[in-house]
């Protein structure tokens, strides 16, 4: 078995698949890994420490998808729709590509590698139950967008989070609001909690508020029917425009009081809900400042350009793209091993692929394979007809 690594080539991606403790894991068990050379320089990865795990490099990227069993990618197809054109024709017919595919708002990428006879394992799709805990990419990379969130707000704002008593007169601690408490919103309370800001937080379904409260923040709590907002996993499930309009018209005067506001609300496959519009906004005091973690799927804030920092109505507003990015020693530490994770479920004791499709890890995540698209609601999204059941199998 060869796993390869190529550098990643989307614009503006750090991240690279796998640390050098991730491959020391993989070649301790005499798997070969061939990496691209300096593909985890931007990281902080050099590629001396990945010849020290034991991986081979190379400068030839075409070799990499000439020669491995295994291609592990952060920003794969669908995810890169950018410039991997050139990799797709690269990939062969019983080929395994692992990466972040977008798979549910970038269906035809999963069919295009089905086009080439190659399999394909979205890491998106990893369904949250404990045992894929340690797989679960985007709660990793949600946590790192969370932490960054805050620094974001904080280096934006006039403001100083904690309350400080000095010689010059006492000074009021900021007030954050935190929309959205999945992983990254967690994640983001805790973060602007223990920079001493007064934090509040705001998430539609019932179960969030004993997080909420978990990390030291105050929840949000509104007059509205909140009982079937959450959907499968975890997330929340999209409303209604009705419920919406009365959410943001409650949610008018607790936006009023905030200094720094961080949405993360997230449908996946779908556009962003807004929770800030743009009447919300003028209602803010001026200075403060809205991150807005959801800016590439449309954004939470009415205002939110992707990509771009604004000021509208005396408030700053971040509409950031890939934040884990802008951390990728850590974010490619864990994203490395929750690749790793995986393909201990994936690869037997002697090295060879296992695909076992009565595991619903595998079944859930595996988008394309042997020329079909094995996954039920991506050919769904597809426009394909149901498909008999895939049977297990060693490759």
């Amino acid at each position: 078995m060869i796993i390869g690594i190529p550098s990643e080539i989307k614009t503006g991606e750090k991240r690279v698949a796998m640390s050098p403790a991730n491959v020391q894991s993989l070649t301790d068990k005499s798997v070969k890994v061939l990496i691209q050379s300096d593909a985890g320089n931007a990281a902080g990865y050099p590629d001396n420490e990945y010849l020290a795990a034991g991986a081979t490099i190379t400068g030839d990227r075409a070799e990499i998808f000439a020669s491995v069993d295994i291609v592990l990618q952060v920003q794969s197809f669908g995810s890169n729709n950018e410039n991997s054109a050139d990799d797709l024709a690269m990939i062969r017919q019983g080929q395994l590509i692992i990466g972040m595919m977008d798979p549910l708002a970038s269906p035809q990428a999963a069919l295009d590698v089905a086009g080439k006879g190659a399999t394909a394992i979205a890491l998106e799709l990893v369904p949250r139950i404990s045992r894929a805990q340690s797989m679960d990419v985007l709660s990793s990379m949600a946590t790192l967008a969370g932490y960054k969130a805050v620094l974001m707000g904080a280096s934006a704002s006039p403001r100083i989070f904690p309350l400080l008593m000095t010689a010059a007169g006492t000074l009021q601690p900021a007030r954050v609001l935190i929309m959205g408490v999945g992983v990254a919103g967690l994640q983001a309370c805790a973060t602007a909690k223990r920079l001493g800001a007064v934090v509040e937080a705001y998430d539609v379904r019932p179960a969030a508020r004993e997080q909420i409260l978990s990390v030291g923040a105050k929840p949000v709590e509104l007059d509205l029917d909140t009982g079937e907002s959450e959907g499968a996993g975890g997330y929340a499930k999209a409303q209604g425009e009705d419920f919406l309009q009365r959410q943001r018209e409650l949610m008018t005067a607790v936006v009023a009081e905030q200094d720094i506001i961080i949405t993360t609300a997230a449908i996946p496959g779908a556009k962003s809900p807004i929770l800030v519009t743009e009447d919300m906004v003028v209602a803010m005091k001026p200075g403060s400042v809205i991150v807005d973690l959801a800016a590439e799927r449309g954004g939470n804030c009415d205002l939110t350009e992707q990509g771009q920092t604004i000021v509208a109505h005396g408030v700053t507003i971040i509409g950031p793209e890939n934040v884990p990015s802008d951390l990728p020693y850590h974010a490619s530490q864990m994203y490395g091993k929750n690749m790793e994770t995986l393909l201990a479920l994936i690869l037997g004791d002697n090295g060879e692929l296992e695909l076992n499709f009565d595991d619903e890890i595998v079944a859930g995540t595996v988008v394309a394979h042997h020329g079909e698209i094995p996954h039920g609601h991506m050919r769904k999204l597809l426009d394909l007809p149901e498909l008999n059941t895939i049977k297990s199998e060693k490759d």
